[in-house]
């Protein structure tokens, strides 16, 4: 008996030894690999580094930005225009208050309309922006309704695309979804206006869905929550949708559908110069699918330096919250705002996140028409704390802040400051703030696509000076090895 159980024994020490050597092994490879990427991040980085004196020497407009700050003018647009300064004889930045044009209308008025007639906005700006002009009653309705039947998904694609291939990261999975619709369109690759007006349709209508069901996805793989998956209404409008489908209960107040309506008006275009507007310019003058432009455009929105400040709002208010559980103590707050202006506290960048802009400087337009509505929401949800200290930073860091450097600069609230409190008390995720923001600015995307393809004419090529000295090349048997991990 003792003898049969030896052997099963041995070899039980045997598999746990062979199981050890394997790991051990795996560890150690895991090591080796590691440490090539070190040193090759290492030698990289030395070997790309370029003097900053030389982007002087070249006349190198760094950013695309001319020393002043302003933008390189690189293209004409009609869709969108924005001011926030002049400029003097001397080429001096002259403050000025905001102003956003879309079409060539204000978009105060545009807002303030919507307002005044309480009704949904963003499908008028959306004809507006696509087809240059407002539309009609007649015209609106029209294409409300094509945009509804454009609701839903392709047979098969949320299952097939989305719900079988979950992504941690909601613009990530955005961008492929857009990619893959491409093989659900008959005529992917025309590009003739008429049909990319037929594209950029649908993916509008699209979008609330798409967020929606990878936000839910995300949900059920990676967070272990419930799936609640809604279909969309034809008949309500963007906001609602989106609303509707990323509740479980699928359940919202009309304030909320008409905030989050306002907000999406407000983010759907800013000149082509933003860096996601120019994208689009840039891959449709290569003549490519629409599919591949919109999801070149959703990349560049990714961007935490883009898309991603309003993410940094909500992080950042939880963060003061934290450190100053009674923010009406207006001196420990004080106190903590100069930490987090002194890289002391937060994520340590020195940023007061939704405060100051690249283009505006005394006001952003859309900060002072969110905030106004933000109002009206935190007194109905009872968040009027909240949004005094909005209010507070608004007005205070700008104080603060040239206190600090003993330089006083204009430093305007912008539009993410409210934002970033509209959506936490919408209940919005984080994750799926700047697929919102994405939702909005699709529409702009389109009519920047379709203004290129109409007007550009030209592949779009800057130039890149070579700064990399002439080398003599040196066979292989005479080279040395610059990776410390190979030449042990």
């Amino acid at each position: 008996m003792l003898s049969k159980i030896m052997p099963k024994r041995n070899d039980l020490k045997k598999t746990v030894k062979s199981a050890v050597k394997e790991e051990v092994k795996s560890q150690v490879k895991a090591a080796l690999v590691q440490d090539f990427l070190d040193n090759s991040a290492n030698i990289v980085t030395a070997n790309d580094k370029i003097d900053p004196d030389l982007y002087i020497k070249n006349n190198v407009k760094r950013g695309l930005r001319n020393s002043n700050g302003t933008g390189v003018v690189v293209g004409l647009t009609k869709i969108g225009g924005v001011r926030g300064y002049d400029v003097d004889d001397d080429g001096n930045k002259i403050p000025i208050e905001g102003q956003l044009f879309y079409r060539g209308y204000s978009i105060e008025d545009i807002v303030n309309n919507c307002i005044k007639e309480n009704r949904f906005g963003f499908e008028e700006i959306t004809f507006l922006l696509i087809f240059g002009s407002l539309p009609s009653k007649t015209e609106l309705e029209a294409f409300k309704k094509v945009l509804g039947s454009r609701r839903e998904l392709p047979q098969g694609f949320a299952r097939d695309m989305i719900l079988t291939a979950p992504s941690n990261n909601i613009m990530n999975k955005l961008a492929r979804s857009v990619l893959a619709l491409y093989c659900y369109d008959s005529n992917p690759d025309d590009t003739s206006v008429s049909n990319v007006i037929r594209q950029s349709i649908e993916l509008i209508g699209y979008f609330p869905a798409l967020i929606a069901y990878a936000y839910q996805a995300k949900c059920s793989f990676y967070d272990n929550m419930s799936l609640h998956l809604h279909t969309p209404v034809p008949e309500l409008s963007t906001s609602e949708n989106i609303l509707r489908m990323i509740r479980p209960n699928g359940e919202y107040t009309d304030i909320e559908a008409k905030l989050l309506d306002l907000s999406m008006i407000l983010h759907a275009e800013h000149g082509g110069g933003n860096n996601s507007a120019f994208t689009t310019h840039l891959v449709s003058s290569t003549g490519t699918d629409t599919y591949s432009a919109i999801s070149a455009a959703i990349g560049s929105l990714k961007g935490p330096k883009h898309g991603g400040a309003n993410i940094a709002v909500i992080n950042m208010m939880a963060d003061i919250k934290e450190h100053v559980p009674d923010f009406n103590n207006r001196g420990k707050l004080d106190d903590y705002l100069v930490k987090l202006l002194r890289k002391q506290a937060g994520d340590r960048s020195g940023l007061v996140y939704g405060m100051g802009h690249a283009i505006y400087t005394l006001s952003d337009p859309r900060a002072k028409v969110l905030k106004s509505m933000a109002k009206k929401l935190a007194d109905s949800k009872n968040l009027v704390d909240d949004f005094l200290l909005c209010d507070y930073i608004e007005k205070r860091v700008p104080q603060l802040k040239a206190e600090i450097t003993g330089v006083d600069k204009p430093m305007p609230a912008n539009v993410d400051l409210y934002s970033g409190f509209v959506y936490d008390a919408l209940n919005i995720p984080t994750t799926i703030a700047t697929p919102l923001f994405a939702t909005a600015r699709l529409s702009g995307w389109c009519a920047h696509r379709i203004e290129e393809l109409v007007a550009g004419g030209k592949l779009m090529r800057p130039a890149y000076n070579s700064v990399q000295p002439v080398q003599e090349y040196v066979p292989i048997d005479k080279r040395t090895s610059n990776f410390t991990s190979l030449k042990k």
